[in-house]
């Protein structure tokens, strides 16, 4: 009888500045027999995100550092293909946070049953129908307080939450989204694609001039992605009483010292400005709320999306080191 096996992506050491191959390794191990209460999935897609960077690093944070030597942990979608609970039969689709590897056995309470949707593909549970959907809805709605009407800046908005941040700022009735992104391509695509009203390459110049030349009448809500000089910039844009929902700050998370901070930090006082970050981990209880507003959108034709996938387990890191320079568009994926 055939043993089942696991691909597994390891932390080998922790990265120094941008990371690179050498700081992970593969290992696959034998599975042992499943025990009651188990269960046995066959990955079919598994995420690669901007905060995993963070978790490499051996420093306080919202959520415990990977260690060396163990598996890379992460969002993930797969089919249940051996079974020891009865409520988890063999071909039922499940989300978990179990990580980088083709198969995965553990206690089925470590998994969330994921309905099969007709004619949608199982990878947008782990972007626009999922996770990456309700961030951008919880720094819109619960953390900057949307009102219909207002300007909105985006950073990063190419990437898989900012795709996201743009299209439900404009449902939920913002009168000008403006986004950045790293390339000619990304730019065209977000105001032809998703929504947005403006959108400038911050590779092209000052970020400050571009959002300014993007927004004359200033802005009122930015979503932050990438911290650093579009903070800056943002903080120069605000018109009185904005809010910031700061949501990650890429821009900072491989450099080797210590990033300088914005230079106009008196405008949150001249200007009665909020800026406030924020976990996912602490406003789930949005989910109903979300899933129900996103489904309907969804269903009605109004939600884009991209995907950029790269295929096979042992093409994860490269997968990761991509979406840490930009390759992607949408959310970064690999297929199983």
């Amino acid at each position: 009888m055939t043993k089942a096996t696991s691909t597994q992506i390891l932390l080998a050491s922790r990265p120094s500045g941008w990371p690179t191959q050498e700081n992970f390794s593969v290992q696959t191990v034998e599975l042992p027999e499943l025990e009651t209460g188990e269960i046995r999935v066959r990955n079919e897609f598994i995420s690669v995100d901007p905060y995993m960077r963070g978790r490499m690093n051996d420093t306080r944070s919202y959520i415990p550092p990977f260690q060396i030597g163990e598996q890379i942990l992460g969002g993930a979608i797969g089919r249940v293909i051996e079974t020891a609970d009865a409520a988890f039969p063999a071909g039922t689709l499940v989300q978990h946070q179990l990580g980088w590897s083709d198969t995965v056995q553990a206690g089925s309470s470590n998994f969330k049953p994921a309905p099969d949707l007709p004619g949608v593909s199982s990878s947008l549970r782990l972007h626009i129908l999922g996770m990456t959907g309700l961030t951008a809805y919880v720094g819109l709605s619960a953390i900057a307080n949307l009102a219909e009407g207002e300007t909105v800046f985006v950073s990063g908005a190419a990437g898989a939450v900012g795709t996201a941040a743009g299209q439900i700022a404009k449902l939920m009735g913002a009168k000008r989204v403006i986004g950045s992104a790293g390339s000619a391509e990304k730019v065209e695509l977000l105001t032809s694609k998703y929504g947005y009203d403006a959108a400038f390459n911050y590779k092209d110049g000052d970020v400050r001039e571009q959002l300014a030349a993007a927004a004359p009448e200033g802005i009122d809500v930015f979503f932050d992605n990438v911290g650093g000089d579009h903070l800056e910039a943002a903080l120069a844009a605000f018109n009185d009483g904005g809010r910031a929902a700061l949501c990650g700050a890429i821009a900072s998370y491989n450099t080797t010292e210590p990033a300088p901070g914005p230079q106009n930090m008196s405008n949150l006082i001249t200007r009665g400005l909020k800026l406030q970050g924020f976990t996912l981990s602490s406003y789930l209880d949005l989910a109903p709320e979300f899933g129900e507003r996103m489904g309907q959108w969804f269903s009605e034709g109004k939600i884009a999306y991209d995907e950029t996938i790269v295929d096979g387990i042992e093409n994860t890191v490269d997968a990761f080191l991509g979406m840490m320079r930009g390759a992607n568009t949408g959310k970064m994926l690999v297929r199983i």
